[in-house]
């Protein structure tokens, strides 16, 4: 709190609150010294950037995408008056399945839509031969993805746009917020006149534009964030290790990391049996007032307005998966409460 009121502070005596202020600049560059690339823009959320990154490729018709993601990944694709095409998911990677990938290809096909899920990295080589292959353009979704690495390099650098969220819920954050990522410096530029409105100059515009920006405030946030994530991502790491080890004795299954990946363990997704063993489980946390998520659930697949299509695969797992509880301050006593609480459901 003390370290944010600074930052407030310094915004009252500047008078300047918002658009591409000095903290949204500062950010910036830290966020890019941190996570080692060369380009980024802060924007409003993550919904924004993938909308922007739509924008700023081009595509149009279909775009192949995942059905296992947050909402926004497939709404974003429908909002831009684009068709979301689902190819099924690996289910250990719990990502898109390179091999479904290929099959879906139309003529009308002019990208791919990939997300990270849970900031575990896609194959990204296999996604790259595929675009190159067949001329497509790729972005992921990064919303979890946050410091991950594959093969030593940021994940934010692979495909022609990565995205990120900077929403509460996320290991860093600035209350609300998201980010654009790309290596051509000229599709950088693009889409920074898509986040203002299309403004190169005080009166004069380049392209169409939207309001994507973001404000001091919440700039503010993030650099006061940014001072402790180092400890935030030692603390995940930790809190996974000890799940490891109190969960040993339950059926479930655990997602399959990327082997070239530093992960940032921003989630602890089990995956059980059935869905009548997931319910079973849940209500035995809720009578104990903890409150894990359904992430995600439902199969983006079965939205009503998007084409009904086969995926099987997604539609399993989102019925039988379960986000344990994971934040800063949770101790090793309430992960082992909860342990026994998932033993207990199985058990009985």
């Amino acid at each position: 709190m003390e370290e944010y009121t600074q930052y407030l502070n310094g915004i009252w005596d500047r008078n300047w609150l918002t658009n591409n202020g000095p903290l949204v600049n500062e950010l910036e560059l830290k966020l890019k010294e941190y996570l080692k690339v060369k380009h980024m823009l802060f924007l409003g959320n993550g919904t924004i950037a993938i909308q922007i990154a739509i924008k700023a490729l081009g595509l149009k018709g279909e775009i192949i995408t995942t059905p296992f993601s947050y909402v926004a990944t497939t709404s974003s694709i429908v909002w831009e008056g684009c068709k979301p095409v689902f190819a099924d998911i690996d289910p250990h990677t719990l990502n898109i399945d390179p091999a479904k990938i290929e099959e879906k290809i139309t003529p009308q096909t002019t990208g791919i839509l990939a997300t990270h899920v849970f900031g575990n990295p896609c194959d990204v080589e296999a996604i790259e031969a595929i675009a190159k292959k067949h001329g497509l353009k790729v972005i992921y979704d990064a919303a979890h993805a946050f410091a991950v690495t594959v093969n030593g390099r940021s994940v934010f650098e692979y495909g022609d746009i990565s995205t990120c969220s900077y929403h509460a819920t996320k290991i860093f954050h600035s209350t609300e917020g998201g980010a654009v990522f790309a290596t051509d410096p000229e599709l950088i530029k693009e889409m920074s006149f898509l986040r203002n409105f299309g403004h190169n100059g005080p009166e004069t515009f380049a392209t169409v534009g939207i309001n994507g920006k973001n404000s001091e405030f919440h700039a503010a946030m993030g650099l006061a964030v940014l001072k402790h994530i180092d400890a935030l991502l030692a603390a995940r790491k930790t809190q996974a290790g000890i799940y490891d080890e109190a969960l040993k004795g339950l059926r479930v299954q655990k997602q399959t990391i990327h082997p070239g990946a530093q992960w940032n363990y921003s989630y602890y997704p089990v995956i059980f049996e059935s869905e009548e063993l997931l319910l079973k489980s849940m209500e035995e946390l809720n009578a104990n007032w903890i409150y894990p998520r359904r992430y995600f659930y439902p199969s983006l697949s079965t939205l009503h307005y998007v084409e009904q299509c086969e995926t099987p695969v997604s539609e399993s797992i989102s019925k039988r998966i379960l986000c344990l509880p994971m934040y800063h301050s949770l101790k090793k006593e309430d992960i082992f409460f909860i342990a026994r609480l998932l033993l207990r459901a199985q058990n009985n």
